[in-house]
């Protein structure tokens, strides 16, 4: 054990001469439905070295992907919690925060299949992964409530907390990379256009993330809205139960299905709400943050594979018989030119465009026997999760090592490479990254 000293009070955290390593750390706290604030300071030392709460959720709906990410976790709104793991002799060294994905309905930060201990030790950085609030608690919000965007500033609260707080951990609050995958990509890039966060980061990591689901989205949100409020059926939602709230929640997903590709994300941040500008202020907004941040932006081959599987016109595809497998890999080839790698190009040459640095990837390895090819989530095994931590996830296939433990080292090393010296490191502007690499 180690005592550290946080600005809330003293705490012990793990120490195995390797890694040390503080769970569940609270870097806020909130009622239901309000902005959140710093945690209450204590006196005693706090043991901070159990895994912290998830927030009350719905089953993913990319479990057979996956397999599943929460399972084990204690579930509360009192979900203002982070972890943090650094090289037990660290000491000013840069600092990575990561942001889940789950389509801001699902996951957590707490999960093991996030534990970053291989990056932390091949990379020598420091590992801040922050779990924070999710769909009707966090997003969108019920009619009668006034606060929005809460996920988001329980976000911007625990980068305040990264400021205040890494250096006890041996890390530099000076250098501060932002990285996040699907839900925690669109995070980063929340965090990129808000100007809350302006200098308590330094550089930007967005995996796989559909950058072009912003826009148009008012009319949604109040359909979403009304119908939340009409399963409530006049409950207060203050204190309704986490139940009616899921049921509401549930309403309010359905409510957007008639608005197309956006509803794929419908819990998304709103523009135009605190701490995000308007939508004609995005371009204002990158061409003032893009010459102080580099970017490093992309996704994987076939991102969209999952989404084409689970689309219910997919059965029209198995309609094909024997051609069904190509025509879906056709399909999910062409959803994810629009919805992921086109964004993420247009999103970097934007970057360039206003004076900034940027670099895109492409994720193309997959196992031989991976029912998806290179699809969604396939680059979370490599860069973060313990030994076998993501063996009961269905996409990686039936063999039972299947990562490429070559192009693993290779990811972390890229990725921290990049926290140390941004896109110069990376020595090009477009990266593939498969097995021969």
């Amino acid at each position: 054990m180690r005592r550290v000293e946080l600005s809330t009070g003293p705490a012990l955290i793990e120490d195995d001469g390797a890694l040390v390593r503080a769970r569940g750390v609270p870097y806020g706290e909130a009622a239901r439905f309000a902005s959140p604030t710093p945690p209450a300071p204590w006196t005693e030392p706090r043991e901070l070295t159990e895994r912290g709460p998830a927030c009350p959720q719905l089953p993913s709906r990319l479990i057979f992907v996956t397999g599943p990410v929460t399972d084990g976790l204690a579930r509360s709104e009192d979900c203002q919690v982070l972890s943090v793991t650094a090289p037990s002799d660290a000491d000013g060294l840069p600092v990575m925060v990561w942001f889940h994905g789950g389509a801001y309905v699902s996951g957590s930060g707490e999960s093991s299949k996030y534990d970053p201990d291989a990056l932390v030790t091949e990379g020598r950085v420091v590992v801040v992964t922050v779990s924070y609030r999710l769909g009707i608690f966090g997003y969108c919000t019920p009619l009668g409530v006034d606060e929005d965007n809460l996920g988001l500033r329980d976000q911007l609260l625990a980068l305040r907390w990264v400021h205040d707080n890494i250096a006890a951990f041996g890390g530099d609050p000076q250098r501060v990379t932002l990285f996040g995958q699907s839900a925690g990509g669109d995070s980063v890039y929340s965090l990129l256009l808000s100007e809350a966060a302006d200098g308590l980061y330094s550089r930007a990591i967005i995996q796989s993330s559909p950058l072009d689901l912003r826009a148009g989205r008012d009319a949604m949100a109040a359909a979403m809205r009304a119908a939340a409020a009409e399963s409530l059926e006049g409950a207060d939602p203050f204190t309704a139960s986490i139940e009616q709230l899921h049921r509401a929640q549930t309403a309010s997903l359905l409510a957007a299905q008639r608005f197309g590709l956006i509803s794929g994300l419908a819990f998304a941040p709103i523009l135009g709400v605190d701490p995000l500008p308007k939508a004609d202020e995005l371009n204002g907004r990158v061409a003032h943050v893009a010459p102080m941040i580099d970017l490093f932006v992309g996704c994987t081959k076939l991102d969209a594979a999952p989404f084409v599987e689970i689309n219910p016109r997919a059965s029209r595809l198995r309609a094909l018989g024997p051609f069904a497998k190509v025509g879906a890999r056709v399909a999910s080839a062409a959803m994810t030119r629009r919805v992921f790698s086109g964004p993420a190009e247009r999103l970097a040459q934007l970057w360039r465009d206003s004076g900034g640095r940027a670099s895109v990837y492409r994720f193309d390895w997959s196992p031989p026997n991976a029912p998806l090819g290179a699809c969604h989530c396939m680059d979370l095994p490599l860069l973060l999760g313990t030994p076998g931590a993501w063996s009961d996830a269905p996409m990686m296939g039936p063999d039972r090592d299947p990562v490429n433990h070559e192009l693993a080292r290779d990811m972390r090393r890229l990725w921290s490479r990049f926290a140390y010296d941004g896109v110069e490191a990376l020595g090009a502007e477009r990266l593939s990254l498969d097995a021969a690499r």
